[in-house]
């Protein structure tokens, strides 16, 4: 035998050997062991949904087949699980978490107690780039963007979340008149606030929590969707305007498009930085055949959620630049918003 061919022969097997016992290594690691996947939100939400469909169906197709349990963890607009998963959880590979939309975004404009730096996330996947939108209630008579122009709003907010920073920046950048009262810890509270004429909108949600969720307001048009945040315009929303197609001038543009960006992650599973490379691997592998399963499809049809599916590697790419955008940008959108929070 070519003492060449037999020498790649051998090469190419102990190539195989390796990776069998990393893949079995993997297997082992994870077998019989409960993961968290932590919600850093209150339950009931698209968040929760999301975080408790991956957890029924995710364990089966990592290597080991491990449980996987929710935990939600409230608090500053995702701030408190985001810092939990970078100082506290093991880096092991056995947390995950549904990340907030806004934390590259939080974490660009040094807004709240941040400890964590999405960059070294292991980002495992995206599942939908569904807009935000500000929405106001139907006993409000604001039904337009225009309308809240001209007559104030009150929507309910939770602070260091986009549901206070859009309606600001709308208010400075676009004439907006909005206000928004905070101190809900979460969407359904602002929800049953609006019920209850405590307030007459909502200053953020993703239009996919609204379908999912509420789909009986929608029917009975209780809602109305101002303004949707987005790079383009969901098929289904084709008459609300981009909230950066509000803007005045090229500049205010670049500062609306930045603070845009983060919804092409709008509901994205992290986990911890230090996580070695073959786990992560796998993790976001199960991750991709999980968003491909019959069950998680028909069962995302069932409540009108939808999947948009984008890799780790690519949701890690897109965090990345929301954090390393334009200076200038990132001051100005800095400038509005301190100016609004004192």
């Amino acid at each position: 035998m070519n003492s060449g061919f037999a020498g790649s022969l051998a090469a190419f097997g102990l190539l195989l050997t390796t990776h069998a016992a990393s893949a079995d290594a993997i297997e082992d690691f994870f077998r019989g062991k409960s993961l968290t996947m932590i919600v850093a939100t209150t339950n009931g939400n698209d968040y929760d949904n999301r975080g408790r469909m991956l957890a029924r169906w995710m364990g089966e197709s990592i290597p080991g087949k491990p449980s996987i349990v929710v935990r939600n963890m409230p608090g500053g607009g995702g701030i408190v699980g985001a810092n939990w998963m970078t100082k506290v959880a093991p880096r092991d590979g056995t947390a995950m978490m549904m990340i907030m939309q806004p934390s590259a975004m939080n974490q660009a404009l040094g807004l709240g107690a941040i400890e964590y730096d999405v960059r070294n996330f292991g980002w495992i996947g995206n599942t939908s780039d569904t807009p935000s939108v500000i929405t106001s209630w139907h006993t409000s008579g604001v039904h337009t963007v225009e309308q809240a122009r001209e007559k104030e709003l009150v929507l309910g907010g939770t602070v260091g979340t986009a549901s206070v920073i859009y309606p600001m920046v709308l208010n400075e950048l676009a004439g907006t008149k909005f206000k928004v009262v905070t101190g809900y810890p979460g969407g359904n509270q602002i929800n049953l606030a609006m019920e209850s004429g405590e307030v007459q909108g909502r200053g953020s949600n993703s239009w996919s929590s609204w379908k999912s969720t509420r789909p009986q307001w929608l029917t009975e048009k209780k809602i109305f969707n101002l303004v949707q945040v987005a790079l383009k315009r969901a098929s289904d929303l084709p008459d609300v305007p981009l909230m950066l197609e509000l803007a005045r001038n090229d500049f205010d543009r670049q500062v609306l498009t930045f603070l845009s960006a983060d919804t092409a992650i709008a509901r994205a599973v992290v986990t911890t930085p230090g996580v070695p490379a073959d786990r992560l691997a796998a993790l976001r592998k199960a991750f991709e055949d999980t968003m491909k399963r019959k069950e998680v499809l028909e069962e995302a049809e069932k409540i009108q959620m939808d999947l948009s599916v984008l890799s780790g590697e690519e949701s890690h790419k897109v965090a990345a630049s929301i954090v390393n955008a334009d200076p200038k940008v990132i001051e100005r959108a800095r400038q509005i918003i301190g100016a609004h929070a004192k």
